[in-house]
């Protein structure tokens, strides 16, 4: 899996409010609250299941570019209609 590093800039207050969560809940620092707040609004409270093997994704992805080329998927925005549907 690819990483992707991104920046936020956030009031003071929230940074250390944050902090504080992240000391007393047991995680190492913000970007590990971070991402596990993502993780949870994203996935869980979404039912989306993350739990596809590698070897899966890369068979979706291999899938839908394979759709795209041929004409049968022309956005990704259409793709997310159909999986959606």
């Amino acid at each position: 899996m690819d990483i992707k590093q991104i920046n936020l800039k956030l009031p003071e207050n929230f940074v250390n409010a944050a902090e504080s969560y992240a000391k007393n809940f047991g995680f190492r620092n913000i970007q590990e609250l971070a991402a596990a707040s993502m993780r949870e609004k994203i996935f869980e409270k979404n039912g989306f299941d993350e739990t596809f093997s590698e070897e899966e994704i890369e068979l979706v992805d291999s899938l839908i570019g394979l759709s795209i080329k041929k004409g049968e998927l022309v956005s990704e925005e259409e793709l997310n209609k159909v999986l959606l549907e």
